[in-house]
């Protein structure tokens, strides 16, 4: 049984190389501590040296995270029948990336229970057709979804980029920034579903967006139901450590330790905001791999235990593949059945 257990475990792990190697385009960016991104945050800093600047504006905005990641509802929403579009409320110098797109897919009417509703968050650098067939199957059980598309991704990609670099990248404020930004633009969705009428309210996130979808659900009281599907306690962690994220640790290594990285991205890293999370009765799904590269699985275990030491109520499934091979036949049925399901008894 040993001898299996490890020829799997090798073979789980060639595959998730295989799948991470794919992409050709990574590009190794400097490191910049990108104190200016700060500007226009609800909280500042007198200090002059960027990183006990970072580390002070991080203290503060955990302070009052309420504030941190407050603001103001747009007022701008169209909706074509497909897609829901608005401005930001989180201005960035990127035309592109300062415009909202949400996919509109509509609960199918002979399963529909009442007004119910979930805002999908997809993964880092995913493109615009991805998670579609799992919104198309939650619609199918009679639940409305929003598919956001993320801060620089897609549509919202400034013209330079091949890829979403801008939303984790070795600039540390404008990591940040992207991260609130991304938490505001969830915020916003619920606004809009809200104002159409829409009562139950849930939320999906997967990798990046599993960190997003956490951040937004411990600051807003609307979501109820939270399904994540890869999760970390730590956000610098997944950066030092993850397979697809080697490129960013190679551009930081020289300039910071894990120790500090930590510090000045505390302020979008979940395990701050576990008490603020368990304190609203949510329910949660939790959904990790046992042979994950990208987010380290002991971490995954630590927001599990987090959230059982506060009582909260959550099920949890562990998947026998990687972070990438859980996209792969048969991974990504059994996830999806099992996000459906859990959305469909509690939502």
């Amino acid at each position: 049984m040993e001898l299996v257990k490890n020829w799997y475990g090798r073979r789980m792990q060639a595959w998730e190389h295989e799948l991470a190697f794919r992409s050709t385009d990574r590009v190794v960016r400097p490191f910049d501590w990108g104190t200016e991104w700060a500007e226009r945050w609800p909280v500042q800093s007198a200090e002059t040296d960027p990183e006990t600047k970072l580390i002070e504006l991080n203290r503060l905005a955990m302070a009052d995270s309420d504030a941190f990641f407050a603001y103001r509802a747009p007022d701008d929403f169209r909706f074509n029948g497909e897609e829901v579009q608005f401005k930001s409320a989180v201005e960035t110098p990127y035309p592109e990336n300062n415009v909202v797109h949400a996919r509109y897919f509509p609960a199918k009417p002979r399963f529909r229970r009442g007004k119910k509703a979930v805002v999908l968050l997809p993964h880092w650098n995913s493109s615009a057709g991805q998670h579609v067939a799992l919104c198309r199957g939650i619609a199918e059980l009679g639940i409305t979804v929003l598919r956001l598309s993320l801060p620089y991704h897609d549509r919202r990609m400034p013209p330079e980029l091949t890829r979403a670099d801008y939303a984790v990248s070795a600039n540390i404020g404008r990591t940040i920034d992207a991260t609130r930004q991304a938490v505001i633009d969830v915020r916003s969705c619920f606004d809009w579903l809200q104002s159409k009428g829409y009562e139950d309210l849930g939320v999906v996130g997967t990798s990046l967006g599993s960190c997003y979808a956490f951040l937004a659900s411990a600051h807003d009281k609307r979501i109820k139901v939270n399904v994540f599907n890869h999760c970390s306690t730590y956000f610098g962690d997944v950066v030092w450590s993850g397979l697809s994220t080697r490129h960013i640790r190679q551009g930081i290594e020289d300039e910071i330790s894990l120790e500090r990285l930590r510090k000045v991205w505390d302020c979008v890293s979940p395990v701050h905001y576990m008490d603020k999370y368990a304190d609203h009765g949510k329910r949660s799904f939790f959904l990790y791999a046992t042979y994950d590269t990208t987010f380290p699985l002991e971490l995954s275990r630590r927001i599990v235990e987090h959230i059982q030491r506060r009582g909260a109520a959550q099920k949890l499934v562990v998947m026998p593949c990687g972070h990438y091979t859980l996209g792969e036949s048969p991974f990504k049925f059994i996830a999806g059945y099992q996000i459906c399901s859990f959305l469909k008894r509690n939502l």
